[in-house]
């Protein structure tokens, strides 16, 4: 089965999440973000911010997360699924954050392709800081920007989800999908 590989990506708070919740709830499969439970297992080891204290580690174990994420897609009896965050976003807050990254990074990038990118502004009025998302509203646009300017480098055309309520965007989301 050629298994439809659909990214919904976007800066911090945008509403990725709850998107892939939606669709969840619609019955889609989806496969979520990592880089929460890569925060958390490291905080179980006494690492508060693991992204912030070593990045390219942190890169690393989101890599490997998201590879399996992309490899697992192929295995599941489904047309299409959705994905929180893909390959690239990596890079793009390697880049945001100025760090060098291996060049198994950029493979990874074009070894693992999708068929779709649908990316999500910044928000202001969703927008919320927590324990694990430390950016605050313009480091989210500048993330932002980064994101548009990797997934471009690997010749991806970016589908704008409007602003508007969680099922129209959804809704937005799927019309696109099956057409």
């Amino acid at each position: 089965m050629n298994t439809k590989k659909i990214i919904i990506t976007g800066g911090p708070g945008t509403g990725k999440s709850t998107i892939i919740d939606e669709l969840l709830k619609r019955g889609y499969t989806c496969l979520e973000e990592i880089s929460r439970q890569v925060t958390l297992e490291a905080k179980k080891k006494g690492i508060d911010q693991l992204f912030l204290t070593r990045p390219l580690v942190f890169s690393e174990l989101l890599l490997k997360g998201r590879q399996e994420q992309y490899l697992k897609a192929d295995m599941l009896q489904t047309d299409t699924v959705f994905f929180d965050r893909g390959i690239p976003d990596i890079l793009a807050y390697m880049d945001f954050i100025g760090d060098p990254y291996p060049d198994a990074f950029v493979e990874a990038c074009k070894v693992s392709t999708y068929d779709a990118v649908f990316i999500l502004k910044p928000w202001e009025i969703i927008y919320t800081s927590d324990n694990e998302r430390y950016e605050n509203f313009e480091q989210a646009l500048q993330i932002h920007d980064y994101l548009v300017n990797t997934y471009k480098n690997y010749n991806y055309t970016l589908i704008d989800v409007p602003f508007d309520t969680v099922e129209n965007r959804t809704d937005f989301i799927l019309n696109i999908v099956n057409m």
